[in-house]
């Protein structure tokens, strides 16, 4: 995951330079889209083994005739200017369930969170990335009804 960060700084420093260049060529978008695919799922390199053709050119395509990349980056920029920030004490207290996939980016250990969020539900999956949702929806689904669960309502 180390090589994966450049995209992130250049999504909070240049996001429109960013999206005007990749809302100008579907092959820029495609390729920048597929490479996220290709380095944040759980398919080793081989794309095939988590997404399908259609699958992978449907999301692209929803970027491209919607042209919603710019607002889709600019999530980014806008947490550099409020970033979250906990003073000592403070806690969420809505119920928060954590799905951890072992291809995506480094999780902070449970202790950490639980400082800060009233933890009902934490698993780890053996399989998915990223884009865990895609990936796998069954288990995904899963985690999420387990999570409801855990709700008293």
């Amino acid at each position: 995951m180390e090589r994966e960060g450049a995209y992130s700084a250049l999504h909070r420093t240049k996001p429109e330079t960013l999206a005007f260049a990749l809302s100008d060529s579907p092959t820029g978008l495609a390729s920048w889209i597929v490479e996220k695919f290709r380095g944040w799922s759980d398919c080793d390199g081989d794309m095939k083994r988590s997404f399908s053709l259609d699958h992978i050119l449907t999301n692209i395509s929803i970027y491209w005739f919607t042209n919603s990349l710019a607002s889709s980056i600019r999530i980014y920029t806008e947490g550099t200017q409020m970033p979250l920030h906990f003073t000592e004490g403070q806690r969420v207290t809505v119920p928060t369930g954590v799905s951890l996939f072992p291809k995506e980016l480094p999780t902070p250990p449970r202790s950490w969170v639980e400082r800060v969020y009233n933890i009902t539900y934490w698993e780890k999956a053996n399989k998915g990335g990223h884009f865990a949702a895609m990936e796998n929806p069954k288990l995904f689904a899963d985690h999420l009804n387990h999570f409801f669960h855990t709700l008293s309502v």
